[in-house]
This record gives structure tokens, C-alpha cells and sequence, in this order.
């Protein structure tokens, strides 16, 4: 008898390939043949509208993803399932940097600040939700005023140009979320953004099509909304396989099977 097919939208970055991975796992210990595609933010939620995939992982709701969720659902009604972790954006620096100098987002205008920090903000993709959030603030605290430029790129770009600073102490700023992995291993202090134009916290979810609801069981989709993380169990394993390189699916059924 063959499996029902799924196919499971990833967004391609370190921490939701942790997350869809223990998915999978529990997709397929239901008895389902699990398909992982990966993609950007915005283009996992086109694959969604088509119907390119059955079900994404994760979407960040309200904040971040709220906007490709509702384009998504004046075609197709998604169902909400799980809590995967609660995610947040934030602009955060190094912990050598004094908190009584840089503690909030207009801090970085002083003329102190100014003369000591890179000028340079690495972020990821253009979908990301951070990224607009970064674009935004930067506009909105005159930033790009004060010389600073922001600039998106590559998970990695982001992550080596905040590791590459901390080697060299030097001043910087890293447009980050959580949960991901260099909170396991680096103390970031979060800036405080008093006009607020970092989101919310949202939740981190599994959407359905509701067209391919009727592939579950009744117990099945309540097993799949049952399933809660946290963002200090999903930067721990984006640690084990971000940067101790260990095998993906393996670190994941480690932990679910614990």
C-alpha cells in the first residue's frame, strides 16, 4: 500500500530546518511519505497558495509572516496547528559593549556611538520579516542619516559578520530573532525599540491547506497541534547542527525519541 505524499514547505534558513525536521519525523511515524522543499519566506507562501505544498513550517504569526498568510487565504483557508516556539526579532550587540551606553535603538545616534561602532548591519533575505522590520528602522531612527547602512544577504553573511566582529571586539549591531544559534553560544543583549517597529512576539506554527485536511485523522491533527518546542530547544539544536556539523535528522530524532 502506498503512503500518502506530503509535501512539507521549509523556509531555508538553520532554525526552521531544525524545526520541519522533527515534523517530518512525526509526519512519517504517522505513516506519511514527507517531501521537504525548500524555500525563501515569501516563495514557501506562493508554494502554499498554489498548492505546490501541503504544509508549511513554520509560519511566525502575526508579526512576521501575517501579511504572506492572508495573501494566502483569499484562495485557500489554512489551518493553524502547534506551537513550535514563540519567536521575536530584535536588534541586539555583543555583551562587551557597555549597557549604560548602548541600551535602546536611538543610543546608536550618539556621537560616541557613532565614532566607536561599525557602520555596516549585515542582515538575511529581503523576505524576512527582521529585514523589513531593519529597513524600516533605519529610516525611522535616522540611521541612514548617522552614516549607518544596512545591507541583506545570506544567513551566513549575517552570522560570520557578527561572529568576525566579536573576534576583535569590535562595535556592532546584528538584526536577530530567536530562537537561533548564536544565542547558545554568545551573550547578545537586545536593544530596546521604543517606537515598537520590531513586531510582537508571534507564534511559530505548522499551516495546513484546508484541502489536504482530509488526508488526517482527527487524532493525527491533534497530535500535530500538540506538538510545542521552545526557543531554547531550537537554538540548542541549530547549535548541534549549525556549527558542531552534526547530521540534521539525526540530532532531531535524538531529541524526539528522548
Amino acid at each position: 500500500m502506498n503512503k500518502p505524499h506530503l509535501k512539507l514547505g521549509v523556509t531555508d534558513l538553520s532554525f526552521h530546518r531544525v524545526t520541519a525536521s522533527i515534523v517530518s519525523h512525526v509526519l512519517t511515524d504517522m505513516g506519511f511519505s514527507v517531501e521537504r522543499i525548500y524555500a525563501p519566506h515569501q516563495d514557501n507562501f506562493k508554494n502554499l497558495k498554489s498548492g505546490e505544498i501541503d504544509l508549511l513550517a513554520s509560519a511566525w504569526l502575526p508579526s512576521s509572516h501575517g501579511i504572506y498568510k492572508a495573501d494566502v487565504e483569499q484562495v485557500m483557508p489554512l489551518m493553524e496547528l502547534g506551537l513550535h516556539y514563540q519567536p521575536y526579532a530584535h536588534w541586539g550587540v555583543p555583551d562587551y559593549i557597555p549597557e549604560q551606553i548602548v541600551s535602546q535603538i536611538s543610543d546608536l545616534l550618539k556621537p560616541d556611538v557613532i565614532a566607536k561602532m561599525q557602520k555596516s548591519i549585515q542582515g538575511i533575505n529581503a523576505g524576512a520579516g527582521i529585514t523589513r522590520f531593519s529597513i524600516n528602522m533605519m529610516k525611522e531612527y535616522g540611521l541612514t542619516q548617522a552614516g549607518y547602512e544596512f545591507f541583506t544577504g545570506t544567513e551566513e553573511d549575517c552570522f560570520s559578520a557578527f561572529e568576525d566582529a566579536i573576534t576583535t571586539n569590535t562595535w556592532c549591531v546584528v538584526p536577530l530573532w530567536k530562537p537561533q544559534f548564536l544565542h547558545h553560544k554568545h551573550n547578545i543583549r537586545e536593544l530596546a525599540d521604543p517606537k515598537g517597529l520590531l513586531g510582537n512576539v508571534d507564534r511559530a506554527v505548522l499551516l495546513l491547506r484546508e484541502d489536504k485536511q482530509a488526508l488526517f485523522s482527527q487524532t493525527q491533527l491533534e497530535t500535530l497541534d500538540k506538538l510545542h518546542f521552545s526557543n531554547d530547544i531550537i537554538a540548542a539544536l541549530d547549535y548541534k547542527v549549525s556549527k558542531e556539523r552534526q547530521v540534521l535528522d539525526e540530532v532531531t530524532r535524538q531529541w524526539l525519541s528522548k
